[in-house]
């Protein structure tokens, strides 16, 4: 690609709405079917941990992907690779709209996971193709801002097709969410990749268990990783802890997690004006304080008010909060030494993150049955427990 194409692609208005469109597929396949969740297990004869599953099996898919997309994608290029991979996610969002079964939509999820994981993936690596690394950054939180419609609006886009069709429209709709960001990418997005890379498994392996060797990515990759786990906690949970235990309407569901997307993008701001005042171990550590507050206030609202909705998904917000407090400046702190392989990297620590969301949201969803405290003790243990952990290597980081 050209540096004359390179400026046209920067200078496109459209471009930036298109990789926001490419990477609001994970929200959107995370977010927009959870309202869904209760009539999913009456239809296909699922319990509550298995519905659980099906978020942990998007997750597994997600997160063993995200090791290979990068390197594959500096092999084969961007465009190539995107084509490919919203390919599969419209095919087995269809084969998730078909399923009878609870096992064939799991396997189902967990391919829709794959394919998924390269919208946000390489909206990243394409920003700091075209904008290079001093401008990746402000072109990558507009992207983020755009992006931060989407779980704000998936929740409620579920809840509108549940008025008027059955759930598996919730999946063909994703499927034509797929196959729209296929043709705009295929028509509109020229190859940003600047040199092929020949694929060598034993380099990216190699530079895997040179990150997994040094305790500050370590550490902090797994302090963040527990706390934002919380969050895949109670998004599977919600529905039965809001509509079968509480007695809300499906409809309303849709409303707390725009409250909790609320409270994220409420962090997001204040964590981006708090940088400039404050060390990123501050604000992660200040961030990690509220997520163990916040996660207390909402075993305290349940046990004064078991049948009040605001008791439990007020404090909720503040949690959200939190996590837009801690991410951003959590992944800071871990790839500061590592700038010379700051995508792979960023690869792991998106892996060590969805897996533990994946493991923490299958083993709780065992517990849900007539109570919402498995799905409280279960966010107190991995806030608490993420808090120690970035306290112990927080204090060991310079100023």
């Amino acid at each position: 690609m050209t540096t004359s194409t390179f400026k046209a692609e920067a200078q496109a208005w459209w471009f930036l709405p298109l990789l926001a469109f490419s990477a609001a597929v994970a929200p959107l396949s995370v977010d927009m079917y959870l309202p869904a969740m209760t009539i999913m297990g009456d239809s296909l004869n699922a319990s509550v941990a298995q519905m659980h599953l099906s978020l942990s099996a998007y997750l597994i898919g997600y997160a063993g992907f995200h090791l290979f997309s990068g390197p594959l994608a500096d092999s084969y290029g961007r465009k190539t690779l995107l084509l490919t991979g919203f390919t599969l996610y419209v095919l087995a969002s269809l084969g998730c709209a078909q399923s009878e079964t609870i096992e064939s939509f799991i396997g189902f999820r967990v391919l829709q996971g794959i394919g998924g994981c390269v919208g946000p993936t390489l909206a990243r690596t394409i920003a700091r193709d075209v904008y290079g690394p001093a401008g990746a950054a402000r072109a990558i939180s507009l992207v983020a801002m755009m992006m931060a419609v989407a779980p704000a609006i998936a929740p409620l886009a579920g809840g509108f097709v549940l008025l008027v069709w059955d759930w598996p429209f919730i999946f063909y709709s994703l499927a034509v969410y797929g196959f729209i960001n296929c043709l705009l990418i295929f028509y509109f997005l020229n190859e940003t990749m600047p040199i092929k890379h020949a694929f060598r498994p034993r380099a990216i392996f190699a530079n895997y268990a040179q990150l997994l060797r040094h305790p500050q990515f370590l550490w902090i990759a797994g302090g963040a990783s527990l706390n934002y786990a919380a969050l895949m906690i109670f998004l599977p949970s919600a529905p039965f802890v809001f509509i079968t235990l509480m007695g809300l309407k499906t409809q309303y569901l849709a409303f707390v997690f725009v409250a909790t997307v609320s409270g994220y993008i409420t962090g997001s701001a204040i964590s981006a004006r708090a940088s400039y005042r404050f060390n990123s171990k501050h604000i992660v550590l200040a961030g990690a304080c509220l997520s163990v507050m916040a996660t207390i206030g909402m075993s305290v609202g349940y046990w004064l008010a078991p049948m009040t909705v605001t008791a439990v998904a007020g404090p909720m917000v503040l949690y959200s909060t939190s996590l837009g407090l801690v991410q951003p400046h959590a992944m800071a702190l871990a790839l500061k030494p590592f700038g010379h392989i700051a995508g792979t990297g960023s690869s792991l620590l998106g892996f060590i993150q969805m897996s533990a969301s994946a493991v923490a949201s299958a083993f709780i969803g065992q517990f849900l049955i007539d109570s919402a405290w498995p799905m409280l003790i279960g966010m107190f243990g991995l806030t608490l427990l993420a808090l120690l952990t970035l306290i112990r290597v927080c204090l060991k980081i310079a100023a």
